[in-house]
């Protein structure tokens, strides 16, 4: 594999001088539509981002022109989509400013990722009476499989605390530290707050204490510019259907120094050099950790999805977003009975309320009818929930292509599901 000097970037798209989310969401043939007779209004994007025309094309592209197995065979097409996959490689690579291709592992998501090093990494590390520090808002994805890890491995979970603006608390974080911390798994951005943490700072920490860190940039990715080199991590994961990409994607970061100790996560055809019945030998990184024919088309349309967030400026369209969340956030604060959960000082575009007196699955199911898609629930988010002494919330979370309109159609709607639904 090559390190970052030996290539040029597959593609150097020009950013937009201004950025015109109006224009923007001519790539997008699904905002096009209407709901119930009403124009979509998505709000859901921290679920899922929606995909653009030349992500959409790259897919039918691959099985009209070029459907063949990967690395594997001599001919033709075999040949172009292996190209078309390890360029793939190679964006993601000059996108999270990784220093070698060598350093990128496709998996279908985040939540594969994390399992992954839990399961590798971690069954190596971890030993009974070690502890490892999550932070309060992580996803239940970053929760999980490290719980499984404690209980096989006899070992503990460490919490560190946020306050009531939903920010963490970096004293009680740095308390937490002692010998037997092991590792540390923590959020970029909060999926149900929309908090973005001073990642810097929480992973100097681990590493002063001389423990690797796992960053889950889920929902950092589609907001913000990642540099896995300036924030350090050893581990970083994320999901190409967040950031405009299709689902079944995503990306596994880790610096090759881990990658290399590390052991195969599954076992299979295409992660090894020479299996005979007394012995296997396996593949340097990142293949010893893609066992079996990979989701092809979808890695090609994440390589198409990143060329597409590049040409749109992510710089610009942040920007943007922080407009949309100042705008929503005024709009929102003096409806009565309605509180935002998640006041932090640093967000990307997320606005989580609940209304006094309605439930928050009926407000979603009256939004809907408006054409409206918000999110209920706890958002994989239970201890969050907890923590402000509530079931769930209303979620509406914003992505570049959003317009301050929908953002009235919005506080209209809520303003109707009030007038229908508190008695």
């Amino acid at each position: 594999m090559k390190t970052a000097d030996d290539h040029t970037k597959t593609s150097s798209p020009s950013t937009m001088l201004t950025f015109d989310p109006k224009k923007v969401r001519e790539d997008f043939p699904i905002l096009q539509q209407k709901i119930f007779n009403h124009p979509l209004v998505y709000l859901d994007n921290a679920a899922t981002s929606q995909k653009p025309q030349c992500v959409i094309d790259s897919i039918s592209k691959y099985y009209t022109e070029y459907n063949s197995n990967v690395h594997r065979g001599i001919h033709f097409m075999s040949q172009k989509a292996t190209d078309a996959f390890e360029e793939a490689r190679v964006e993601v690579q000059h996108f999270i400013n990784a220093k070698s291709d060598s350093e990128i592992v496709f998996v279908r998501g985040t939540t594969e990722a994390i399992n992954l090093v839990a399961g590798t990494y971690g069954r190596q590390h971890i030993n009974e009476g070690d502890e490892i520090i999550v932070s309060e808002m992580e996803h239940h994805s970053n929760i999980i499989p490290w719980q499984l890890l404690c209980l096989e491995k006899k070992a503990k979970i460490r919490v560190a605390p946020m306050n009531d603006d939903g920010e963490l608390i970096y004293e009680e974080y740095e308390k937490l530290f002692n010998a037997k911390t092991k590792f540390v798994a923590i959020t970029y951005v909060s999926n149900s707050l929309g908090t973005i943490n001073p990642i810097n700072k929480f992973i100097a920490k681990a590493h002063q204490n001389h423990v690797p860190v796992l960053v889950d940039a889920a929902q950092a990715v589609p907001h913000l510019k990642v540099d896995v080199q300036k924030i350090d991590c050893d581990f970083l994961v994320f999901s190409g259907h967040k950031m405009c990409g299709p689902t079944g994607s995503g990306v596994l970061f880790g610096k090759l120094e881990h990658f290399e100790l590390m052991p195969p996560y599954h076992g299979g055809g295409e992660m090894m050099l020479s299996v005979t019945f007394e012995k296997t030998i396996y593949k340097e990184p990142p293949f010893r950790f893609e066992a079996g024919t990979p989701n092809i088309a979808d890695v090609i349309a994440l390589g198409e999805a990143i060329r597409y967030m590049n040409r749109i400026g992510m710089g610009a369209a942040f920007r943007y977003e922080e407009e949309l969340t100042a705008y929503g956030t005024q709009l929102l604060k003096d409806i009565p009975g309605l509180k935002i959960i998640g006041t932090a000082s640093t967000k990307t575009p997320v606005l989580s309320f609940v209304l006094e007196g309605i439930n928050a699955m009926d407000a979603g199911m009256y939004l809907d009818t408006l054409g409206i898609a918000v999110r209920t629930g706890h958002h994989c988010n239970e201890p969050v929930m907890k923590h402000f002494g509530i079931p769930g919330t209303i979620r509406a979370s914003m992505m570049f292509y959003n317009t301050k309109e929908e953002l009235n159609f919005l506080r209209e709607g809520i303003m109707k599901t009030i007038k229908l639904l508190r008695r």
